[in-house]
Formats: C-alpha cells, sequence, structure tokens
C-alpha cells in the first residue's frame, strides 16, 4: 500500500464551549459567515448521505440554499438516487467541510419535503437556464452520451425561449430537520475540539432543548 501519512499541524486556536451560541442553527450562521469571508470555495456545498431501500449507503455533494430555525434547505429531482432513497429513509447525514480553515460541521437529522410555496419561490429564483435544466434532466438515470443529453436540453431552451417554464412536479426542496450538530476544530497533535449539540423529539412531535457536550477527538 502506497503511504499517504502526512502530518500537518492544524494549529492552536482554540474551540471552547463559552465561545459558542446555546442554538447550533445560529451559530452555523456565523461559522457559514466565516467560510465565506475567508473565500472558502463553495461555503455553502456539502455532502449529503443516504441510505437506500436495500441499505447500501451513498453520498454526493450538494448545495445548502437556505437555513432558517426549521433547519437546511436543499434541492433535487425527488426520483433522483437520492429523492429515491430519502422517500425509503429520510435520516440523513451531513458534513460541511471547510478544510481549509480546519473546520467542519457534521450534522444529523431527518430530511422532510419543503412546501410547494417554498420550492417553487426557490424554483422561480434560479437562473432561467437552471429552470429549464431541472425540467429537462431525468436526474440519475441512464443516457447515451453527452451529446444526447445537450441536445435534450437545447430543445427544453428553444421550447420556453427565455420564459421561466414551470416547476417539475418531480422537483423542489428538502429541509434538514437536525436533530445532532457537532462543530469539529482542527488542533495540533490530531487532539481536535469537538463540541456537539443533541436534541430528542417529543411525543407531542416537538423537541427538547438542545443539550451540549465536548467529544474526545
Amino acid at each position: 500500500m502506497e503511504s499517504l501519512d502526512r502530518h500537518e499541524d492544524y494549529g492552536q486556536e482554540l474551540l471552547d464551549e463559552s465561545q459558542l451560541l446555546s442554538d447550533p442553527i445560529e451559530q452555523f450562521k456565523i461559522w457559514l459567515k466565516e467560510a465565506e469571508e475567508q473565500q472558502i470555495y463553495e461555503p455553502n456545498a456539502f455532502v449529503l448521505g443516504t441510505v437506500d431501500a436495500q441499505n447500501h449507503p451513498r453520498s454526493r455533494t450538494v448545495l445548502l440554499k437556505g437555513v432558517d430555525e426549521k433547519g437546511f434547505f436543499f434541492a433535487s429531482n425527488y426520483l433522483s438516487r437520492k429523492g429515491e432513497a430519502l422517500a425509503t429513509n429520510p435520516h440523513v447525514s451531513a458534513v460541511f467541510g471547510w478544510y481549509s480553515i480546519y473546520r467542519q460541521v457534521l450534522i444529523q437529522g431527518v430530511a422532510e419535503l419543503a412546501s410547494a410555496k417554498e420550492s417553487d419561490d426557490y424554483h422561480f429564483s434560479r437562473p432561467q437556464e437552471s429552470q429549464v435544466a431541472a425540467l429537462s434532466s431525468q436526474q440519475s438515470r441512464p443516457i447515451e452520451s453527452r451529446a444526447a443529453l445537450d441536445a435534450q436540453y437545447e430543445r427544453d431552451l428553444e421550447r420556453f425561449a427565455g420564459a421561466s417554464p414551470p416547476r417539475p412536479e418531480y422537483w423542489g426542496g428538502y429541509r434538514i430537520v437536525p436533530t445532532r450538530i457537532e462543530f469539529w476544530k482542527g488542533r495540533t497533535s490530531r487532539m481536535h475540539d469537538r463540541i456537539e449539540f443533541v436534541r430528542e423529539l417529543n411525543a407531542d412531535g416537538g423537541f427538547s432543548s438542545w443539550s451540549i457536550q465536548r467529544l474526545q477527538p
């Protein structure tokens, strides 16, 4: 096996519980803003993990398109591999990796469909070409060539001729409702800081307050 052993020093900047807000979603917003200020490439990109009906795990990078007190919003084709997996098992993981500043945020939760209005609002906020792409591409389905894909897309561009197409019924938003959010900060000698927020689902369908604890690296 070829060795890939590396020993980069992640620095001495600490992450202490007292530095974090009591609401981890609000704390996430601060870290996201700081990642943007550090000019991290695509700071809203995250790795979404799902498990399909055959219990096979899958991961892919998607883009965060909104965050509020309810959770983390992204969009996809409901008939894609990720859409099919989410319809079977809505439990997901999400990893935001801002590696050049030695930070990660790790999230676990449940993905639920966003409202039709939220999906419409996001669809019509996109560039017209992206709206057409959502309609034109049968995401995750095989196609014989790139030329065939491009021809399919060009036909739809011509069909709508600069107009906004309707949002396809098979495309829209999801919201990850988090139950666990971990803030990770790299430290020297791999003695990293890990601070975890956890909340439980109550019998009435609401959530308990967030609890916080430090994890060993």
